[in-house]
């Protein structure tokens, strides 16, 4: 009976260790909970999280930490941005510590639907020699926090934003036809020439490519 005890005994405190040496699930960082929320709507793609010395950022996101969790605002503007944006929508969003993700308030302006600019900001090249065919260990890398000024032909700034850690950048804009004026970046040459495009009522976003010299030779 005592041999059956001690092997009881033996028992329940392995178990014991066995449980306290199990590994916990880990956190969801902040980070984790942002990319589950933009890849919730088509809209956030590109943006870059908020800048407050960026005056006349369109669109930009925000994260704190919750009780259970992270909060995620995401806020989209257009119309003369630079004075505050005419209209704008905001998107609230509860990420759990376990990764589940719901919308719990949404307002504002009906934003206009697929109307706009995204796009990719890169810099090139990477290598002080192309290929033919190219080496895709040198292809092009992407540039984050590039500074991406709208305009219209006349001159008028309309909003601005800036690319995030994949290059991505996103506006909303109305129907119209407008030059984006990148701005300098550290680190590289010069600024990658401004673009004129025109957004057309019901067409999908403009997929730019805004490309930048490294001035590796």
């Amino acid at each position: 009976m005592r041999q059956l005890s001690a092997v009881l005994v033996l028992a329940l405190v392995r178990g014991a260790a066995a449980c306290m040496s199990a590994p916990s699930a880990t956190p969801l960082t902040s980070a984790e909970a942002v990319d589950l929320v933009l890849a919730q709507n088509e809209l956030f793609a590109g943006l870059a999280p908020r800048d407050p010395e960026l005056i006349g950022q369109a669109a930009w996101y925000e994260v704190s930490e919750s009780d259970d969790g992270w909060r995620v605002e995401i806020r989209m503007g257009w119309g003369d941005c630079p004075a505050g944006c005419i209209d704008e929508h905001r998107w609230t969003y509860a990420v759990s510590s376990t990764g589940d993700v719901n919308l719990v308030d949404e307002s504002g302006d009906p934003p206009p639907a697929d109307s706009g600019v995204s796009g990719t900001v890169t810099a090139g090249p990477t290598c002080p020699v192309v290929t033919d065919p190219p080496d895709p260990s040198c292809a092009d890398r992407p540039v984050e926090g590039a500074v991406l000024v709208v305009t219209t032909l006349a001159g008028v700034e309309m909003g601005r934003t800036s690319s995030d850690a994949e290059g991505r950048f996103a506006l909303i804009l109305e129907p119209g036809t407008y030059r984006l004026e990148p701005q300098p970046v550290e680190g590289l040459m010069g600024t990658a020439a401004p673009v004129e495009f025109t957004v057309d009522p019901g067409a999908p976003a403009l997929d730019l490519v805004i490309g930048y010299d490294t001035g590796i030779r």
